[in-house]
């Protein structure tokens, strides 16, 4: 994406909320303008600390996710008989909305990072899981014996072409999931804690009815959603140059 188009969008979609400031015209919805100012005031006081704290529970889970369900997908996308096994609990725990498993979650966990991270940990993981198999899935045999006719080890297969393979798979999983992810975590952050952008958003907007505050950590999590969207995409162009250029 150009960054001419992507400068169009964003006064684009200042314009409607302008337009809709005024067509409300109440405190709930306050202009642009005001949540500017706001934000910046807030770079000054909280907002930075809470932004960091989601950041780090989506960084943590993420990695996790990635360093957990790739493996696992590869290994099942290469061994029919384990994915027969186990495909028919990966089919009925995907689709489910892993949102319903945040008391759950924090029941079991408690209070504090780890619950968040475990529940964006576990949607990222059947995300990734489920493409990274399917994409194993599909090499063809004969590029592996190919390979393997060449002297190719387990090391090396690993490293020129199952590792090729699933990095696209991996970087889609984690585009598509990235919304959801964020979603999740503002969810998670209303509970047992104090920290995170979530808690920053409900606590201005419900308790101290500050709404520009409010506003203000809406575009500071907006921002942490496009950050890691833009970060993947930064991703496949450095370690899928191919993806790139077709």
């Amino acid at each position: 994406m150009r960054r001419r188009d992507l400068l169009y969008a964003v006064l684009a979609l200042l314009v409607l909320w302008q337009l809709a400031a005024w067509a409300i015209n109440k405190p709930i919805l306050p202009s642009p303008l005001l949540v500017g100012i706001a934000f910046v005031k807030e770079l000054n006081g909280d907002l930075p600390l809470h932004f960091l704290v989601s950041l780090w529970r989506v960084a943590a889970s993420t990695l996790l996710a990635v360093a957990l369900a790739a493996p696992a997908g590869l290994i099942l996308g290469q061994s029919p008989r384990l994915n027969r096994l186990l495909s028919p609990l990966v089919y009925l725990l995907y689709p489910i909305p892993k949102v319903v498993f945040v008391p759950v979650v924090l029941l079991l966990f408690g209070i504090g990072d780890l619950p968040k991270i475990v529940i964006i940990f576990i949607i990222l993981f059947f995300q990734v899981l489920v493409l990274v198999r399917d994409q194993a899935a599909a090499l063809r045999p004969e590029l592996i014996q190919s390979v393997r006719s060449l002297g190719a080890g387990r090391r090396a297969l690993f490293r020129f072409v199952y590792l090729p393979a699933s990095l696209p798979a991996v970087l889609t999983a984690l585009r598509q999931s990235v919304g959801t992810a964020v979603a999740v975590l503002y969810v998670a952050e209303l509970f047992a804690t104090q920290k995170g952008l979530g808690y920053y958003i409900y606590y201005n907007g419900s308790t101290l009815f500050d709404y520009p505050a409010m506003y203000a950590g809406i575009v500071a999590m907006s921002l942490l959603g496009l950050g890691l969207y833009f970060t993947v995409d930064w991703l496949e162009r450095r370690l899928c140059p191919w993806q790139a250029a077709a």
